[in-house]
């Protein structure tokens, strides 16, 4: 499916620019795509990932990753059928979705990335994506957010009177997406060409994981220190974490309404978790007399490796996008589907959003700040682009990233399943800020 999805970007792209005379627009998109997938994406990315995965090291060997995975390890079981129950891989996924619904972005990638590695290991068809990675992966691009942070910001610093309304829109929205992405994931992967029966594995298979963090042997006992402590800096956290999350409680005046207090109570946990974790992870395991700095380091070794690993992937998927838009490929397909769309009552202002979505996270940040900045900061359109926005996932980026990052080359059902995810946030988008702010045409 990657292979015809990329081909098709660059086919499309390239024929098009040459009917458009617009060789030099995408001559520029190609080589800056290709700079920033290395630069202003692989690289940085090799930082966070040396620092998550050595803290998910120091979690897994002291055994917090294994009771994490045990809260909700009936909920995993069924959506991940084919991974056991006591495998890495369900503690890790817990955590990238927790920070994926936090907003903690740069948390939850370096996780789901640990996450889909250690899933491969329990692939039999090296550089096929099993059932579970995309199921994993279906998630990831239709995760519930709590509060969309990036989009809340864009409607505040333009002025707007209550930019935390799209709260409940984009909760809404991305419930849906992600009910319809596990429907969809699961229907698909019992339909014939996708079925796990009919695949073969490439000729050239990817190497191995790292063994280490296939077992992580028995867990020492805490030692004494180890509740006092840990208690010590639970409520230290609370003390701050209580007044920012709760102003109201010390004199502040209260919420104009429930959206206002649940992003004020998200917005308060989301700066905290961060460095919540960053103490807690290396405290618990020196409770479980874990030599913290050696296993962090073993850890961190993994991120560089996997970092570069990716980097083909991106440069690809990044420059198949610039080749196809710069082209004029993306104006055109707006053109063709406005008909269509008035028809339907959908608001062909968004179209541009539901179109780049999928494809650029960065874009679509542009397209948002270009609405809101159009429209007014509290109309309607700029509700449902900026909902648009919170629900859903730069799909063909994460696909690259996640697979990229363990050579997968046939993906089976996870962009379809993906897309299918992203359409339905568009339509939730639409009828849950209609339903909350009223009928826009």
């Amino acid at each position: 499916m990657l292979n015809i999805v990329w081909l098709a970007l660059l086919l499309i792209g390239v024929l098009v620019a040459g009917i458009t005379g617009r060789f030099d627009a995408i001559n520029q998109g190609a080589l800056a795509a290709a700079r920033t997938a290395v630069m202003e994406v692989a690289l940085p990315l090799s930082g966070a990932m040396a620092l998550w995965l050595g803290m998910m090291r120091l979690a897994e060997k002291a055994g917090l990753v294994q009771q994490f995975a045990k809260l909700i390890r009936p909920i995993l079981v069924r959506l991940f059928s084919d991974v056991p129950p006591d495998h890495p891989a369900m503690g890790s996924m817990i955590m990238n979705m927790a920070a994926n619904m936090l907003g903690v972005s740069n948390a939850a990638t370096p996780l789901g990335l640990r996450a889909m590695t250690q899933l491969n290991e329990l692939n039999t068809k090296r550089g096929v994506a099993t059932n579970a990675m995309c199921t994993f992966l279906a998630i990831n691009t239709s995760s519930i957010q709590l509060v969309p942070a990036t989009a809340v910001n864009i409607l505040a610093i333009n002025g707007s009177k209550n930019p935390t309304a799209i709260v409940g829109s984009t909760l809404i929205a991305t419930f849906c997406a992600a009910l319809s992405a596990i429907l969809a994931v699961k229907l698909l992967q019992r339909v014939g060409p996708f079925r796990w029966e009919n695949q073969v594995a490439p000729s050239v298979e990817f190497a191995a994981s790292d063994p280490a963090a296939q077992s992580n042997g028995p867990v020492s006992a805490m030692a004494f220190w180890g509740p006092w402590v840990l208690t010590a800096v639970g409520i230290f956290f609370l003390v701050i974490f209580i007044p920012r999350a709760l102003p109201y409680w010390f004199g502040s005046p209260p919420p104009e309404n429930f959206q206002a207090a649940f992003a004020t109570f998200f917005n308060a946990l989301s700066p905290i978790a961060i460095p919540f974790l960053l103490v807690f992870f290396p405290l618990y395991a020196a409770a479980k007399r874990i030599s913290v700095y050696t296993e962090f380091v073993e850890g961190a070794k993994e991120g560089f490796a996997i970092a570069v690993r990716i980097i083909p992937y991106i440069v690809g998927m990044l420059v198949a996008i610039a080749v196809f838009r710069d082209s004029g490929c993306l104006g055109l397909l707006a053109d063709g589907l406005r008909p269509i769309l008035r028809l339907l009552q959908f608001p062909v202002e968004l179209l541009p959003m539901v179109l780049i979505r999928p494809l650029s996270g960065s874009g679509s940040i542009a397209v948002l700040a270009d609405l809101v900045k159009q429209f007014g900061p509290d109309n309607i359109l700029s509700y449902m682009a900026a909902t648009m926005y919170g629900s859903a996932e730069t799909t063909f980026y994460v696909v690259a990233v996640y697979f990229g990052s363990v050579g997968i080359t046939r993906t089976r059902h996870a962009i379809p399943a993906g897309l299918c995810a992203d359409l339905v946030s568009v339509i939730a988008s639409i009828a849950a800020c209609r339903l909350l702010f009223g009928f826009a045409g």
